[in-house]
């Protein structure tokens, strides 16, 4: 867990005054500190402008779509963001998480679930996601989980929080086939409201960024019916 005294910095972008106004008191409660801003077009400024911990996102926005808020966020900024949408299909986390989102959380949603995930994508983007801070190499592939550094042929590997998570997790199990729920466990601490799907995007996005050909990949490989697993000589 963070250390109790250690106080979070947010960016609420929401535009439904009365949800932002409870979720505010909820979290300033809770000794988070809360930057709100009511369009998408805002949000995006006051992200851009000012380091947060964490941007929690709506979907439905006024000015500019929280989609394209988190796309252009994503592009010149590692802040972790959670997507906070009444959307509940599917196709929509998926979208998300697909624009560089590290988690979602679908209204109508309790605060205390919020903060906890909050806490996990801050404690991942710090590099405390789990108790093993040791460097791991594995072939060309080195992953520094103290500075959440990863690079691969001697390059470094820009990766969100969850991204990072899933490839330390592959990496100290090298070799070793590893299912979906496991990486959802080991990445998020729990395995409640995730789904299998999200897993399948942060591994293709890891692809990408490793350069690893999607059709035919050498480093992380899927296991059909089974999950995925890293080439133990990378």
């Amino acid at each position: 867990m963070l250390p109790v005294d250690a106080t979070l910095t947010a960016l609420l972008v929401e535009d439904d005054a009365r949800l932002a106004a409870l979720t505010r008191e909820y979290l300033e409660g809770h000794g988070v500190v809360v930057t709100v801003a009511s369009d998408g077009r805002r949000g995006l400024s006051e992200a851009l402008s000012r380091r947060h911990d964490v941007v929690l996102l709506d979907l439905m926005l006024p000015e500019m779509p929280g989609l394209e808020v988190c796309r252009e966020l994503r592009a010149r900024s590692d802040v972790p963001v959670i997507v906070l949408t009444a959307r509940g299909e599917e196709a929509d986390r998926v979208m998300g998480l697909e624009l560089g989102a590290d988690d979602y959380l679908a209204k109508p949603f309790s605060p205390r679930e919020l903060l906890a995930r909050m806490r996990a994508v801050v404690r991942r983007a710090r590099g405390r996601a789990g108790p093993s801070l040791e460097v791991v190499r594995v072939g060309e592939l080195t992953v520094e989980p103290a500075s959440r550094r990863a690079t691969y042929q001697g390059r470094d590997v820009s990766l969100t929080g969850y991204e990072f998570a899933i490839l330390k997790a592959l990496a100290e199990r090298a070799g070793r086939v590893l299912s979906r729920e496991q990486l959802m466990e080991m990445a998020k601490g729990s395995a409640e409201e995730s789904f299998d799907r999200s897993v399948d995007v942060h591994v293709s996005r890891l692809r990408q960024k490793l350069g690893d050909d999607p059709k035919h990949p050498r480093l992380i490989k899927t296991v059909r019916g089974a999950g995925y697993l890293l080439a133990a000589d990378a």
